[in-house]
This record gives structure tokens, sequence and C-alpha cells, in this order.
């Protein structure tokens, strides 16, 4: 159940179902590629191209910041709370001896910190084991991309690769080499490791709870106030000239929609090159199981798959979501996603929701 929220998919999801797809990643040795985003992930990938395809990329976004759940909140979206990266292997840890003991790779981190945070892992019965860790200093994607440092990685076994790099290094990281990524679940999780390596203090649960964990990192990490002060800002203005608008929209979409605007009729047409679908009505979260099944049927047919928004009189956050899944599909089979014949007032709604992208023909 995917939502887009100001162009990220965030997954309306709990702990404890990311819980469990870890572990049926895992059993089947299926690839997952996890991303946790927060108002840092939010604003840069509003900013950088790549970093926002390493999130559209992802087979899993619940959401990590509390900012992320105040704007689905004022959306009306049913995101919640928070399924944060180091709650997950808190939970992972915990989940008592009977279960499966989880092998983990640490790969990042400041010099020690994952040595430091495998033998804490070790230390512990049950949960997660850490069967080895690398540091690989202060260098770019690329240098530390090469073959014999993945087959390093590899050759732990391991079910869990656990990477602190920095957000956009770590996301690029794991985008770049992900199909030569041969450990199932992976994801970036920053600054998890150092709460794990005793180097950081995490915040009080309560503190948590409350929405101010950013500032107990302020006061355990200094250098965070200016990242947190210009995402503060990025944040305010998006709440002002994106959030708000779209919050008044979707209230009046509420309140005066019609029985026309409600129904959703989808027909496909082909052609040699691709398939053009078109969605007359009301394109939302009621009217996603039809999608889907048309959107399937498009998917197999192997071709380019062109939207016609001619008649669509309104799309909400969850059949956005549907549409990134979409190209998410198309593009891992070679395939694109294009609109066509896109009223203003739909143009709007994307731009509105961050996905302008999509309208332009950009990646």
């Amino acid at each position: 159940s995917v939502y887009c929220v100001l162009g990220v998919p965030i997954d309306a999801i709990n702990l404890t179902t990311v819980v469990h797809q870890v572990e049926d990643a895992v059993a089947t040795r299926s690839p997952l590629l996890i991303s946790t985003p927060n108002l840092n992930f939010l604003v840069s990938s509003l900013a950088d191209e790549e970093f926002r395809e390493s999130l559209l990329e992802s087979d899993l976004c619940p959401p990590d910041g509390a900012p992320i759940v105040l704007i689905s909140r004022m959306l009306g979206l049913p995101i919640k709370k928070r399924a944060a990266g180091a709650d997950l292997l808190e939970r992972l840890q915990s989940r008592g001896v009977d279960a499966r003991r989880l092998t983990v790779f640490l790969f990042g981190g400041a010099e020690g910190v994952a040595e430091a945070a495998g033998k804490k892992l070790n230390a512990r019965p049950g949960g997660l084991a850490c069967l080895g860790t690398f540091n690989p200093g202060f260098c770019d994607v690329s240098e530390m991309s090469h073959q014999q440092l993945i087959d390093e990685v590899n050759s732990s076994g391991a079910d869990f690769l656990i990477v602190s790099l920095g957000a956009k290094k770590g996301q690029l990281w794991l985008q770049r080499n992900h199909g030569r990524i041969t450990i199932p679940v992976r994801a970036h999780l920053g600054a998890a490791l150092n709460f794990q390596a005793g180097t950081i203090k995490r915040a009080p649960s309560l503190v948590r709870a409350w929405g101010f964990e950013w500032l107990w990192r302020i006061k355990e990490e200094h250098y965070l106030w200016k990242r947190y002060r210009d995402d503060g800002l990025v944040l305010l203005r998006l709440l002002l000239t994106r959030v708000l608008p779209l919050a008044i929209l979707t209230r009046w979409q509420q309140v005066g929609r019609n029985r026309r605007k409600r129904q959703l009729s989808i027909e496909s047409f082909h052609d040699t090159r691709s398939i053009v679908v078109a969605l007359r009505g009301g394109a939302s979260a009621g009217q996603v199981p039809k999608a889907i099944s048309c959107f399937q049927e498009a998917i197999s047919s192997n071709k380019d798959v062109v939207i016609d928004l001619s008649d669509t009189l309104q799309i909400d956050a969850r059949f956005m979501g549907l549409l990134l899944m979409l190209r998410r599909e198309l593009k891992s089979r070679g395939k694109t996603l294009g609109f066509a014949k896109v009223p203003s007032a739909i143009k709007r709604i994307f731009h509105l929701n961050e996905l302008g992208f999509l309208l332009s023909g950009r990646p």
C-alpha cells in the first residue's frame, strides 16, 4: 500500500510487517532493498535526481522521520507512525531465542564503529549475529564499488547488509551495486550503527514519540544543527506551497465530488511500440484494485506504457503511489512510463505532489 508523499513512495506499513518482509526475503534469498525516508531524504530527493531514483527503485520505503508522518496526517493518508531504521534493528534483535538468528554484515561507519557494533550484536543471545565488517574510508561511490570489495561483502553469506556511509553515498552505493550484491536484505541505516556501538546515545522513547528526536540528535552531534536548520526551512516552504494546497484540494474533492468523479473507467489501446491506458473519471484509492489488474496486463505486454489523462477528473496520493510502482516495474524491464493529454488541473496536482518530472519525460 504505497502512497506518494511529495514525490517519495512511502509504504503505509508498521514495523511488525517490515520485520515479516525481512524474514520472508531471507527465507527465499530474494533481494529486498529497504530505504528509510526521513526529512533529509525528502529534501535530497527534490534536489538530486539520482538520489530520488534510489528511493523510487527501492522495494520498501517505511516512514522513518516524524515530518513524513506529519505531512501524511495533514494530507489524510493512513501513515500514522514511524517505522524507523534504528527501531527495525532493535526489533530484529529482540525476536527471541526461538526465532532463527539472522546474520548481518556491517559496511561503513566511522573508524571502529562497525567493529564495536558487531561485537555488541554477537554478545547478545538470539536476534542478530554479525559475520563481518568493512570500513571503506573516505572515498567516492565508484572507488568502493570495485569487484574485489563486492566479492568480500558477498562472501560473508550474511542475510542483511547494513550500510552507514551518509545518506546520499549509502543510497547511491546500494543502488549502483544492486545487481551485484547477493546478500538478500540491504538498507542504509545510518546512525543505527552508532546507536548499536554506543558512540551516540539515542533519544529516550518519549522524546521520539513527541517528534523531538532531532533536538536530541543536535545535542549529541552538534554539527547536525546546520542540516536540521536547512531541512527545516525547506519543510516550511513545502508545507506552505505544497502540503497546505494539497490538503485543501483533497478536502474540497471529498466534499464536492459527484458520482462521476468517484468512478473510474479504464481502456487500453495497443500499437506496435506501446500500450495506451486511458483513465476516465476519478483515479483514487478506491479504484486502485481495478487499475492494478489493467496495469498488470500492460506490463505483461512488454511494451512502453502511456497513460492518457485527458478525461481524468482527479487523482490522489494512493493512485500516485501506484503510478510510481508501475514506473518502477516498467523500468526494471527496460520499458518506460509516459503521460499524454494531461489537463492543466491534473498537471497542477502532479506538480503539487512533486511529480512534475514524470510529465517532463526526464528519467
